[in-house]
C-alpha cells in the first residue's frame, strides 16, 4: 500500500497539498514503481496535528481520487476518520476505507461502512492526533490491542458488515511510545490469529528515528526492518512511503522465506 499525503504538512516531509495535478502524477509513480494499493489522505494524523473541516479534506482529496480511479488500475484507499470525506471517496472511486480512528471519530462512520460495497480498516488508536501523545498508557499494548478488535469487530458483525471486507492494523505510532510499537510488532501473530488480513503501517514513524537517532529522511532501513518481521509473521499488506524500495525488498525477502520453508 502506497501513502499518497494530499497535505501540507505530513510528517514524513512527503506531503503534497494544492496541486491535484502534482498528487495524481505522484499517485502515478508510485503504481509504476509497484504499489498494489493507493491510500490517499487529506489530513495530517501525525501526533500533535490539528484537525481540519471537512470541507478543506474533501477539497483536497477528491479530485485526486476522482483523477486517479481513471488512471490507475490498482485498488484506491482512502485515509480519513470523516464518514462524509469517506463517502465523497467511495463515489470518486475509492474501494477501501482506512478509519485511523478506529471507529472511534465519527459515529456515522459504521453506517456508512455498513452500507457501502467497500473494504474497511479498522485501526487502533486513541484520542486524537492532539492528544494521542497522553493516551499512550497501556499495562499490556498487545492484550489490549486485542480486546479492541474483538470488541470492535463484535460491532461491524452486529452492524451486519461481512468479516470478508473488513482488514485489521494495530495502529504503530498511534498513541504508541518505542516499547509499545516493539511489543506490538513482536505480538503480531496474536491479530493473525483473529482470522481477518494484517495491515501494517511502519513506515518512517517516531520509534524507528528513536531507535536510530535519525530523521525522516534516514529512516528506510528501519522501515524495512519492520516490513521484515511484519511480513515474517503473516502481514498481508504493508503501509509505506518508500514502495520502489519496499517492492524490491519484499522480492528478495519473500524469495528466502519461501525456500526456507522448503527446506
Amino acid at each position: 500500500m502506497g501513502i499518497l499525503n494530499v497535505t501540507p504538512d505530513s510528517f514524513s516531509g512527503d506531503g503534497i497539498d494544492s496541486d491535484p495535478q502534482r498528487a495524481v502524477a505522484y499517485g502515478q509513480k508510485l503504481v509504476e514503481e509497484g504499489a498494489d494499493i493507493l491510500d490517499v489522505g487529506g489530513e495530517s494524523t501525525r501526533p500533535g496535528a490539528k484537525a481540519i473541516s471537512e470541507e478543506e479534506e474533501i477539497r483536497r482529496v477528491i479530485p485526486v481520487v476522482e483523477a486517479l480511479a481513471r488512471s490507475c488500475p490498482i485498488p484506491l484507499s482512502v485515509d480519513t476518520r470523516k464518514a462524509a470525506v469517506a463517502r465523497k471517496a467511495l463515489e470518486a472511486g475509492a474501494e477501501i476505507v482506512n478509519d485511523v480512528s478506529g471507529l472511534r471519530y465519527d459515529p456515522q462512520m459504521l453506517s456508512l461502512i455498513r452500507k457501502a460495497p467497500c473494504y474497511f480498516v479498522l485501526m487502533h488508536s486513541r484520542g486524537t492526533p492532539e492528544t494521542m501523545r497522553s493516551e499512550a498508557c497501556y499495562s499490556s499494548v498487545v492484550q489490549e490491542v486485542y480486546q479492541f478488535f474483538t470488541d470492535s469487530l463484535q460491532r461491524l458483525e452486529e452492524a451486519g458488515v461481512g468479516r470478508e471486507r473488513i482488514w485489521l492494523d494495530p495502529g504503530l505510532g498511534f498513541a504508541k511510545r518505542l516499547e509499545h510499537n516493539l511489543e506490538l510488532l513482536d505480538g503480531l501473530d496474536r491479530f493473525i490469529s483473529l482470522g481477518y488480513p494484517l495491515l501494517v503501517g511502519p513506515s518512517r514513524k517516531s520509534f524507528i528515528g528513536e531507535i536510530l537517532k535519525s530523521e525522516n529522511e534516514n529512516r528506510l532501513e528501519g522501515t524495512l526492518a519492520a516490513v521484515a518481521i511484519s511480513v515474517y509473521k503473516g502481514a498481508q499488506i504493508v503501509r509505506v512511503h518508500d514502495v520502489a524500495a519496499t517492492k524490491r525488498f519484499l522480492t528478495v525477502f519473500e524469495a528466502i522465506l519461501k525456500r526456507a520453508v522448503h527446506v
